[in-house]
């Protein structure tokens, strides 16, 4: 149960990246420098955290058993994610995001059977390849029914082009981040606490984030002090805080693919903290009620499918 209210609460603090980025793109900023700059503030923050618990040599010796594998996973994991979230955040608003990004818990559904998972048998633990969860699949269908309402509103006032390219890069996303947090806990394998791992994948996706800049200083020019700001805040909220939670929490049953995508399934709510951010600090004009329907369609898919995985 500890688990689903650090996952929780992790949900709450992602929340300030939508509503963060949404509030960049309506100031004129550009996603790459939304999406690059998080990961560079989050690099100190992270590496004095680690650094005053004494724990740099630990990971580092781990790193470089597989240097490859982590620059592999934290790029699929880190830039995979996040760079296609704040590219969507161009094409549509950030509680619509947050809501199509509740996609992930059916992707994380979907790529349980490329995982193992320990079972207690009369010999002992035993490693067993995954199974995917029917079961909380067919509930993590409700919130695909919610999403899908969600989204009409905004199918009818938009261009096809402006609809898929606010669609596509979150359905990316939605595979690309659980897929590399599990393959680094599986080479993690519990050496590391949560602050360790996000430096760690932090520092192995550094180079697709300058060479990101890199792109952003000659495509676009540099971010404005306004957007700094703002970057600045999303890496505390949410690349350190939330992210560090919602490891913690996933770090805490990664022996349970059931419960891991249980843990997985509680950041739907992240789609009504960012809707009220976004009516309190954006002013944005209130969803229609099939939207608002969707919304809560998701939720309750989110009860359902913690329900169906602790049967």
């Amino acid at each position: 149960m500890r688990s689903i209210w650090l996952g929780a609460l992790a949900a709450f603090f992602f929340a300030f990246t939508f509503v963060l980025n949404r509030s960049m793109e309506l100031s004129g900023g550009s996603w790459i420098w939304s999406a690059s700059l998080r990961y560079l503030f989050m690099l100190p923050i992270l590496f004095v955290i680690v650094l005053t618990q004494h724990k740099l040599k630990p990971l580092w010796n781990v790193m470089r058993e597989q240097a490859w594998t982590w620059i592999l996973w934290s790029f699929v994991g880190f830039g995979l994610f996040y760079a296609p979230l704040c590219f969507a955040s161009a094409y549509s608003p950030g509680w619509l995001i947050a809501g199509t990004w509740q996609i992930t818990i059916i992707s994380g559904s979907l790529l349980v059977p490329l995982f193992t998972e320990i079972v207690q048998t009369e010999n002992g633990p035993l490693k067993v390849r995954g199974k995917i969860p029917i079961q909380g699949l067919m509930m993590s269908l409700v919130i695909l029914l919610g999403i899908i309402l969600m989204q009409i509103e905004q199918s009818q006032s938009i261009s096809a082009q402006d609809f898929l390219f606010g669609i596509l890069p979150v359905v990316l996303a939605s595979f690309a981040y659980p897929l590399g947090n599990r393959k680094m806990m599986e080479v993690c394998a519990g050496r590391l606490d949560a602050y360790q791992r996000v430096l760690g994948m932090t520092l192995a996706s550094l180079p697709f984030w300058l060479l990101l800049s890199l792109y952003g200083v000659f495509s676009v020019g540099l971010p404005s002090q306004e957007q700094t700001i703002q970057s600045a805040l999303v890496a505390v909220f949410s690349g350190v805080i939330a992210t560090v939670l919602f490891f913690k929490a996933t770090d805490q049953v990664r022996g349970n693919m059931q419960e891991l995508a249980t843990v997985e399934a509680t950041q739907s709510l992240e789609v009504l903290f960012a809707l009220m951010g976004e009516l309190i600090f954006l002013s944005m004009q209130i969803p229609s009620l099939i939207s608002w329907i969707g919304m809560f369609i998701v939720i309750l898919g989110m009860i359902l499918h913690s329900y169906s995985t602790h049967e």
